[in-house]
């Protein structure tokens, strides 16, 4: 049984937003929850900013307006998500104790007037956390209109101060035990940097040039390990009077945290997603978020909390959603695994900063084509329950991990600032979520023994436990498909001596010897099997040892040096392949080279010869067809299904409209063996 269960069982797809009533008279609450109960709103935010009104004052509290707002929403059938508010304290906190706002690398302490300036290190702002939240629990526990905690909002906050220095001294004791295994595992020998005492660490702060990589590493960990504490605290108050369960909107491939850590802190994954209009990849990117997110834990379903009704307020150039893209966004979301979207936020705000943020009801009010469509998409979603609690299937995982991706991307002084990891992992993801195959995305130390293919975008630093477990997988009949710059650090970032990549050279059957980034002009590869191309950003010194080469470097210092190769593993017991691709190739490549992989492993999308602009996700029974272009589209089907969003019986042929969709319930579909 997942978090979300209790939930749906009688509600269907969630669906609401952030509600900030306090910003509001009571007239306007009243109006609202009239119009969300004809929206078919079931499921609302509340409280997420309302510290400074619920505590005006030093230990003055003032509930009465969260007791009539909540008993509205109850009276109207509307779930309520009742938040801890302490994302934004109030600046009568900072006023009367300066150490709650945190301080940055530069030693600038943070003032009031934004949001997310507190000091996650402060004993005073955490005291004064627990004071807000008992209070907020001991009155709402037993309210029939919670349902679910949301513990406070978009965690990721860093502080560099004393008090956060202290707790950094505190977390490396723990982890190191002696301040000699830290000496050891930070390479302090270099620059100098040898401590005698766990007291002379301080965090990284404004420097005159580079920091050590390996401190900056910890100091990531500890950050998202010290938000989690504070996280924690606030989840045990709760529990300690609530069998609610308790959530935090993560904000999938954000830095700040490490979801994996994290995973057993929250009873439901709940994610903020925010397409851009303007990005003709942004669908593809989304779909990406959305594997991420459903396999922090483990494949449960999830829920999208935030994302945008029309246009957001913090790009430079806001282009609003069209009311279209609006619906595809949230079915793209159930498809992947959500059992609920949510949007920021129900109404509009006139004042503070986030005014010309899209909402479900906007400024011009519910008689706007943009409320109707919200309207119009709580009757669709509503027809949805058949796959509310199944799960998403995936035969494929892409490994992705927070450490890595801090030490491959966010630490300075690396061979190219190109090689994005997030870009690299979407490069590989996008040929798979063409095809519609359902994929995971999954730390190195997650069970692959489920997955037929294992893809390895990017992973440059990874522990010898998590890289013997990816070695398995050709072992046991697997396919693996490993990218540039991979397995190149332990996990205190420190190079692996010896050919790269060291971990795997021996069962890729290849190995390296130099990381070559390349000019803007790139280099001419040839293939027999894939035809000459241009590679950009990147190359790398191999030589094959034992496996097949696919293509080569046809110009520079690299002529005749592989650049793709395989590895069929015919000497171990179930066979198995390993590919590595040592090089940024063009899509349509890298989709071949994925499609060779696939073919490999066994795996098929559901449909084939689909029009490439209707995305195809299973989950479970349900077929989704999303056509994102603004032209009618036809699919061809194998056999007849019914479409949950009509009612309607379709065989043969899917006529798809404009920014369209179907949801096909299918009989189940044959693994291929």
């Amino acid at each position: 049984m997942t978090g979300l269960d209790a939930l749906t069982a009688t509600r269907g797809v969630l669906y609401g937003g952030d509600w900030n009533p306090e910003q509001w008279t009571p007239d306007v609450w009243r109006e609202d929850v009239a119009l969300m109960r004809a929206a078919g709103v079931n499921l609302v935010s509340v409280g997420i900013f309302s510290w400074a009104t619920l505590e005006p004052e030093l230990g003055r509290f003032d509930f009465a307006w969260l007791d009539e707002v909540l008993d509205l929403l109850h009276g109207a059938g509307v779930a309520v998500d009742l938040a801890t508010p302490c994302a934004s304290p109030p600046p009568w906190l900072a006023h009367r104790y300066p150490e709650t706002s945190s301080v940055d690398a530069h030693g600038v302490r943070m003032s009031v007037g934004s949001r997310n300036h507190f000091c996650p290190g402060s004993q005073v702002f955490r005291d004064h956390v627990a004071a807000v939240v008992t209070a907020i629990v001991d009155r709402y526990a037993d309210h029939p209109a919670v349902v679910m905690w949301h513990i406070g909002n978009e965690f990721g906050q860093s502080c560099w101060c004393d008090l956060c220095a202290e707790r950094l001294r505190t977390w490396l004791r723990t982890r190191y035990g002696t301040v000699d295994a830290l000496n050891e595992a930070w390479a302090t020998a270099f620059w100098s940097q040898r401590y005698s005492s766990f007291d002379e660490v301080v965090p990284p702060r404004a420097a005159p040039y580079l920091h050590n990589p390996a401190a900056e590493l910890d100091f990531r960990r500890f950050t998202s390990d010290q938000l989690r504490d504070l996280h924690r605290l606030q989840v045990d108050l709760v529990r300690a009077r609530s069998d609610a369960p308790v959530t935090t909107n993560f904000m999938n491939f954000f830095p700040g945290v490490d979801q994996h850590v994290w995973a057993d802190d929250v009873d439901v994954v709940a994610d903020d997603c925010y397409t851009d209009p303007s990005d003709p990849g942004s669908p593809a990117r989304a779909a990406l978020a959305h594997d991420l997110v459903r396999g922090v834990r483990r494949g449960e379903p999830w829920l999208l909390m935030e994302q945008a009704a029309g246009a957001v307020n913090w790009r430079p150039h806001n282009v609003p959603k069209s009311t279209g893209a609006m619906v595809l966004d949230s079915l793209r979301a159930v498809a992947h695994g959500a059992d609920g979207v949510c949007y920021f936020q129900w109404r509009a705000s006139t004042g503070g900063a986030e005014r010309f943020h899209s909402a479900m009801v906007p400024h011009a009010g519910p008689d706007t084509d943009l409320h109707r469509a919200v309207r119009a998409q709580g009757a669709l979603l509503q027809r949805l329950r058949p796959v509310v609690g199944t799960r998403v299937e995936a035969r494929v995982a892409l490994v992705f991990d927070w450490p890595a991706w801090w030490a491959g991307e966010l630490l300075p002084a690396r061979p190219s600032s190109r090689l994005g990891v997030v870009d690299q992992l979407a490069a590989y993801h996008e040929p798979l979520w063409r095809a519609g195959i359902a994929t995971d995305v999954v730390p190195p130390s997650a069970d692959l023994d489920g997955y037929d293919l294992v893809v390895v975008p990017s992973l440059h630093a990874v522990d010898d436990a998590s890289a013997a477990n990816v070695a398995g997988v050709p072992a046991r009949g697997g396919v693996l498909l490993v990218g540039p710059f991979s397995g190149v650090a332990d996990e205190h970032a420190r190079v692996r001596r010896g050919r790269f990549p060291v971990p795997w050279a021996g069962v890729l059957g290849a190995s390296g010897e130099d990381w070559r980034p390349l000019d803007d002009a790139g280099v001419t590869v040839t293939s027999d099997r894939y035809g000459a191309f241009t590679a950009t950003t990147w190359s790398e010194h191999l030589r094959s040892d034992g496996a097949d080469v696919l293509a080569t470097y046809g110009d520079g210092d690299l002529a005749g040096h592989p650049a793709v190769l395989r590895r069929t593993h015919d000497d171990l017991d179930g066979g198995g392949q390993a590919w590595y691709v040592s090089t940024v190739p063009p899509r349509d490549v890298l989709a071949a080279v994925l499609a060779d992989c696939l073919a490999a492993a066994g795996v098929t999308g559901p449909l084939a010869d689909v029009p490439d602009d209707v995305e195809v996700a299973r989950r479970g029974d349900v077929l989704f067809l999303l056509n994102r272009s603004r032209s009618p589209q036809v699919v061809h089907l194998p056999g007849p299904a019914t479409d949950l969003l009509t009612g309607d019986v379709v065989a043969g042929e899917l006529h798809l409209p404009a920014e369209g969709a179907a949801a096909l319930h299918l009989a189940p579909i044959e693994r291929t063996p």
